[in-house]
């Protein structure tokens, strides 16, 4: 059996520790674990975005880095440590810990600004491995943290050179912002919320559209009952839109069924009669004489009646009747016709 024994050991500025016996690892004296980058830590950061897509996933691990590097920030922060001092020392721990080179560009005390440059991040490495395009967002985040906790004001980053975009290194530069991490999160959430709107609109719009469609293909049907007879029945409120749409309906197909007569069933007529639908019966009459087909009227109602007399319609030269069987009768015995 082999003896496990507990290991301490100095690289850079970093401490590393082992425990085998308790399974434990630790990082500067905190609790640490090691990952796989091409493995293990890549399909962990694959299933993130997997489950959540890429836009939330870069929200996560943004936020994620940038509450990590508060923590370090307000440590240095609570004991008074001077921000210059800290960030000459960090990049050493950094890099002891595979998180890739930093270099100090600029760094503004007074005006609370910084610009860092890295290379070779794990994040770089991880997102090169996934084949991505764009730079990564926990590393800048987790510096935006960083320095947020040094300087006691929250500051935001950024990205001005990317290394998985072709250039030499990262660059992230820092100043003091508005932005934050729960803004970030709002935003996502806003976005998420209007582009759900959008799609219920666009299912409303395309629903809108088969009923429209449907509603002028069943409203106000062109329906033969017998050689030369054909019933248009009119239903519900005629708009402007609706009453032209049947007076080219029936224009255009009229023709089809070689009728001589035309009963137009007022029937199913909506109670409110507008102007419109009196005007329609002037241009359905007008039309379908022109065309050579008889019209005749059944079914109006008592307002129907009244309405028509204050409009001045003139209709001493139109059949009326009461309803479509004596309609159909009349247009019969013009014909010479008789149901038995």
């Amino acid at each position: 059996m082999t003896h496990l024994n507990n290991t301490q050991i100095k690289v850079g500025r970093a401490e590393f520790s082992w425990k085998p016996a308790d399974g434990s690892f630790l990082f500067e004296g905190e609790d640490a674990i090691l990952f796989w980058i091409n493995s293990a830590f890549k399909t962990f950061l694959d299933t993130i975005e997997e489950v959540s897509g890429d836009e939330s996933a870069n929200i996560v691990l943004e936020t994620t880095g940038y509450r990590m590097g508060i923590i370090v920030g307000e440590f240095f922060y609570n004991e008074g440590a001077n921000p210059a001092d800290v960030l000459n020392v960090l990049p050493g721990i950094y890099a002891s810990a595979g998180w890739g080179t930093l270099e100090i560009e600029e760094l503004d005390e007074k005006e609370k600004k910084a610009v860092l440059r890295m290379k070779n991040s794990w994040e770089y490495r991880i997102n090169k491995l996934q084949k991505k395009k764009n730079h990564g967002t926990f590393i800048p985040g987790h510096w935006a943290g960083v320095l947020t906790g040094l300087f006691g004001e929250n500051l935001w980053y950024r990205v001005t050179s990317s290394q998985l975009e072709g250039d030499e290194y990262c660059q992230f530069e820092f100043s003091p912002s508005l932005i934050t991490v729960s803004e970030n999160i709002h935003e996502l959430s806003r976005r998420r919320e209007q582009a759900e709107i959008f799609k219920l609109e666009k299912i409303v719009e395309e629903r809108t559209k088969e009923l429209s469609d449907l509603l002028k293909v069943i409203s106000s049907p062109i329906i033969p009952v017998l050689d030369h007879i054909v019933v248009i029945p009119l239903l519900g409120k005629y708009n402007e839109d609706r009453s032209k749409e049947l007076l080219e309906k029936t224009i255009n197909e009229l023709p089809k069924y070689g009728a001589d007569f035309l009963i137009l069933d007022l029937t199913g007529l909506d109670e409110d009669i507008s102007e419109y639908t009196i005007s329609l019966f002037q241009q359905l009459i007008a039309a379908t004489t022109l065309l050579g087909t008889k019209t005749i009227i059944v079914g109006i109602s008592p307002a129907l009646s009244i309405k028509m007399t204050n409009s001045n319609y003139h209709t001493s030269d139109i059949k009326s009747f009461a309803n479509l069987k004596h309609g159909i009768h009349y247009a019969l015995a013009e014909r010479g016709q008789r149901i038995i």
